[in-house]
């Protein structure tokens, strides 16, 4: 079985549309379960959600990584799956995901492509279409030598493993790419550019383009090279409009 685990707060606007994708994949619905790790919403989100998930539970572990953890703690799936409730997953996400796993492959993740929503100008859509081209080839260049970036977006997880490291660290940002560092020394991590996820650019634009990236550059150079544990810049608990 699989658990696809999703951190919410405050997600009315978005999670019934992240939870209705589920119900067309191609893998039977009885294979996987659906657990939402609510971090207090103050609005719709668990009402909304409890229509679509198996469960709906407080989160009680700190930033959304601690979400993830929550989640796994309750997960009947060996396979964990992780992603944000902004996120629309393609019909054959779940077969994809689950192929992968064989031959002690103890993680997996995949490219991201962004959802290009109406308000948005040609301009800024072909830079964010570009953008995101670019994070894909550079995240399959890196798994190339062994520099995994395990989006929590779009990646999965054998659950014993990521039970025995201890899951994520509470890091404000690149605890994805600091679990790998741990995994590795388990199994087998697979980059697979099939397994890909339509994921929203809300966070890039509520920062700046150029903010998000050199954040994101910036922390995974503290996490991965230096060793060091980032300390401010959290995106937990974002209000967006």
């Amino acid at each position: 079985m699989i658990t696809v685990i999703i951190p919410t707060y405050n997600e009315e606007k978005n999670i019934e549309k992240c939870l209705q994708s589920f119900q067309s994949q191609t893998i039977p619905r009885e294979s996987f379960e659906i657990v939402i790790v609510d971090g207090s919403s103050k609005d719709k989100t668990c009402e909304i959600a409890a229509r679509y998930a198996d469960r709906v539970i407080l989160q009680i572990s700190k930033g959304v990584g601690g979400a993830r953890n929550d989640g796994a703690q309750v997960a009947k799936g060996e396979i964990l799956v992780t992603t944000d409730a902004d996120c629309l997953p393609p019909e054959d996400w779940l077969k994809v995901i689950q192929d992968n796993f064989r031959d002690g492959v103890v993680a997996a993740t995949g490219t991201l492509i962004p959802i290009i929503t109406e308000d948005m100008s040609d301009l800024e859509s072909f830079t964010y279409k570009l953008l995101f081209e670019i994070s894909n080839v550079i995240l399959r260049v890196g798994s190339w030598i062994g520099y995994y970036h395990l989006c929590g977006a779009n990646s999965a997880f054998d659950r014993e493993a990521f039970i025995k490291t201890g899951g994520y660290s509470d890091l404000p940002y690149s605890d994805d790419v600091e679990i790998s560092k741990r995994l590795k020394s388990l199994g087998k991590v697979v980059f697979d550019k099939d397994i890909g996820l339509h994921y929203s650019v809300r966070r890039i634009k509520k920062l700046g383009l150029l903010k998000y990236t050199f954040t994101i550059l910036r922390n995974d150079f503290e996490v991965m090279i230096l060793g060091k544990k980032p300390l401010k810049d959290d995106y937990t608990k974002q209000t967006y409009n």
